[in-house]
């Protein structure tokens, strides 16, 4: 009877090697490393935002590391959760990644339960940027109101009929605005706007005399003079504003609101793909052309490993979710 081996493989020694060979092969051990093909960042912002700007600064400087491609999909509508929940479905092998930014953390707050669950459905790269928010006035309707205390003086004052604006509903600047009336002990109306820019714009024609922006918007109007910053959200003063004290510094100690963004992956995606996405992550946000550029457009690079960003969005999730309940916040 003829053996079932070939002549190459009648030996017992060269069959146990086979035989240790075949899983590693099935397991994909002698595919080609990652990444082999260009990486899908889902921005769920519209072009041209912070989270936008922010994302293309980063993922260019990334691209040279991974030696493929970054390419950026603009998916915006609904706080971010069109593009969230488009990048909850995508299979979980690192070649399709979301920018989080906080008004998505805190969508399901605003808009009610989405198609994915943001902490169970994604597994974090690490944070890449820090979005200072800044209180600012129009000097002009209000030419004594050079610092914080003076605001809320005027503010109670006026038996809060005092109006401020923000970017919108649900905002970043809405809510930063709504705690620091509740630890503050003033009240204000609030007059929203449907993005910054229509805000901004009538802030400067002073039809309405304040508000809680990103850094972003109103720079280069604190720069030209139009518009006055009083006072940072961030816990410490920006390099950008040095001397403009944080609201902590004048009379709340504490406080501290910052925006910020943060790499996504879908969950299931390999530990190994996310601790090299991590550690390009990381090498990006520490060269200092990044570090310049991002600053330039009013953002901070400002890097995290997985397990930091877990804590940040949990503990963020808490505490503006608070803020949104207590006073009664809904996107509108």
């Amino acid at each position: 009877m003829s053996s079932r081996f070939p002549a190459s493989l009648r030996n017992p020694a060269r069959r146990a090697l086979l035989a240790l060979a075949l899983p590693l092969i099935a397991g994909g051990a002698f595919a080609q490393a990652f990444p082999a093909k260009p990486i899908t960042i889902i921005v769920p912002f519209p072009a041209g935002g912070p989270t936008d700007v922010a994302t293309r600064i980063i993922g260019q400087k990334m691209a040279q590391g991974l030696k493929q491609p970054v390419l950026i999909d603009n998916r915006g509508g609904a706080s971010g959760t069109i593009g969230a929940a488009i990048a909850a479905k995508a299979a979980p092998d690192g070649y399709t990644l979301v920018m989080l930014a906080t008004p998505t953390l805190l969508a399901g707050h605003l808009y009610g339960p989405t198609s994915y669950d943001i902490f169970k459905n994604f597994t974090p790269v690490g944070t890449t940027y820090d979005l200072p928010i800044v209180m600012v006035v129009n000097p002009k309707s209000l030419p004594d109101v050079t610092g914080l205390q003076p605001l809320i003086a005027k503010a109670k004052a006026d038996g809060g009929k005092f109006n401020y604006t923000t970017a919108g509903a649900g905002s970043f600047g809405h809510l930063t605005t709504e705690s620091l009336k509740n630890v503050g002990h003033f009240d204000m109306q609030h007059v929203p706007y449907r993005g910054s820019a229509p805000a901004v714009t009538d802030l400067i024609g002073g039809q309405v005399p304040m508000m809680f922006s990103d850094l972003i918007a109103v720079l280069p109007h604190i720069r030209s003079g139009t518009l006055r910053a009083i006072a940072v959200g961030s816990s410490k003063r920006l390099g950008l504003l040095p001397d403009v004290k944080t609201v902590a510094e004048q009379g709340f100690p504490g406080f501290d609101a910052t925006s910020w963004g943060g790499m996504l992956a879908p969950a299931g995606t390999p530990k190994d793909v996310i601790a090299r996405l991590n550690a390009e992550l990381k090498k990006a946000l520490a060269d200092k052309e990044v570090q310049d550029k991002l600053e330039g457009v009013g953002t901070f690079a400002a890097f995290q490993t997985p397990e930091q960003m877990t804590a940040r969005m949990r503990q963020d999730h808490e505490r503006w979710g608070k803020v949104i309940r207590d006073n009664n916040i809904k996107n509108q």
